[in-house]
């Protein structure tokens, strides 16, 4: 569905008075250098995107791409317009899990049309962020709600990673603990969600960079935003890196943590099993009735052999309490 469309001449959003899908009087509208034409679709229909294609004159390969979804960020160059794909990422704490959408982007001199995916993909913020800006970016064309649009998302990238970062802190305090953790099953599953970031962010980086060379009609006033943009995706990328190497020596330490807690554990049953096993063996010996044993016609040889197995074991105990096996 069309979720928002708008002409912006001069800077500012003309209020012209047309239906949304009336896309012949909103072009018509593009009069000077630098106006153009903005239209918002929210998952739309085969109908609804081949009659934008149809207006906007949009290759059928790109508007394949836009309706399927699913695509890796790229940057495509067709005959009139390039053909944009970005990641959206957010972050659902209770789950450990990073949700992903996409946005298409379809670039012209005089329109951008934004194809979203996914529910967590909104873009009005971007919209009214530029249209409220003080900075005037509306005056150079497209790309300005093209780098809006993308610096927005890549903000959500950012706080993405920040959530992933506690996560991670997380788990070192806990792998570090004197508690006993399972932590194996939350380094695996934080692992993967940053593996689902490095998809997002890494490819983004070679689209971002053509722009900030002055691909495409960017006016070279927007290229030191789009170097920005790049510099926050370097900066995420380096952050992502530095995460995934934390959370394999966290997987690293959980192991030798388990290794030494299981090394405790059989510390523990073996000197548990020689408390039982010395009492058994004196029990043993002194229950064969030999006729010529010792002390078997002694008064008191029951009584000492009680002590025995009594002072035997806490012997042991002490030894064993000393070598910090209990």
């Amino acid at each position: 569905m069309i979720v928002d469309s708008a002409l912006y001449r001069a800077g500012e959003r003309d209020r012209t008075d047309c239906a949304p899908h009336d896309y012949a009087t909103l072009r018509g509208g593009v009069k000077d250098e630098g106006d153009f034409v903005w239209l918002g679709l929210y998952q739309p229909s085969q109908y609804e995107l081949d009659e934008v294609a149809e207006a906007f004159g949009l290759h059928p390969l790109a508007v394949e791409d836009a309706l399927t979804a699913h695509q890796r960020p790229k940057l495509e160059r067709y005959e009139g317009g390039m053909f944009l794909v970005v990641k959206t990422l957010w972050y659902v704490d209770a789950e450990d899990a990073v949700e992903t959408g996409e946005v298409a982007f379809f670039i012209g001199t005089d329109y951008v049309i934004t194809v979203r995916h996914g529910r967590g993909s909104r873009l009005a913020p971007a919209r009214e962020l530029l249209e409220t800006s003080d900075e005037q970016l509306l005056t150079e064309g497209s790309y300005s709600a093209v780098y809006a649009v993308v610096d927005y998302i890549v903000d959500g990238y950012v706080d993405v990673a920040n959530e992933l970062t506690k996560d991670v802190d997380e788990v070192e305090t806990s792998v570090f603990s004197d508690e006993r953790t399972q932590d194996s099953a939350r380094i695996y599953r934080l692992r993967r969600e940053l593996a689902e970031v490095r998809r997002a962010v890494m490819p983004l980086r070679e689209p971002v960079r053509r722009f900030a060379n002055g691909e495409g009609d960017i006016d070279p006033d927007l290229r030191p935003y789009f170097r920005d943009v790049l510099d926050h995706l370097s900066s995420i990328v380096e952050s992502i890196e530095n995460l995934e190497t934390l959370l394999s020596s966290a997987f690293e330490a959980h192991l030798a943590q388990l290794s030494l807690q299981q090394n405790e554990d059989m510390r523990r049953i073996s000197a548990g099993a020689a408390l039982v096993v010395v009492p058994t063996l004196i029990a043993g010996i002194y229950g064969m009735n030999f006729t010529h044993m010792p002390e078997l016609s002694w008064t008191f040889g029951y009584p000492f052999a009680l002590l025995l197995m009594v002072a035997v074991v806490a012997g042991l105990w002490i030894f064993f309490r000393k070598s910090g096996w209990f």
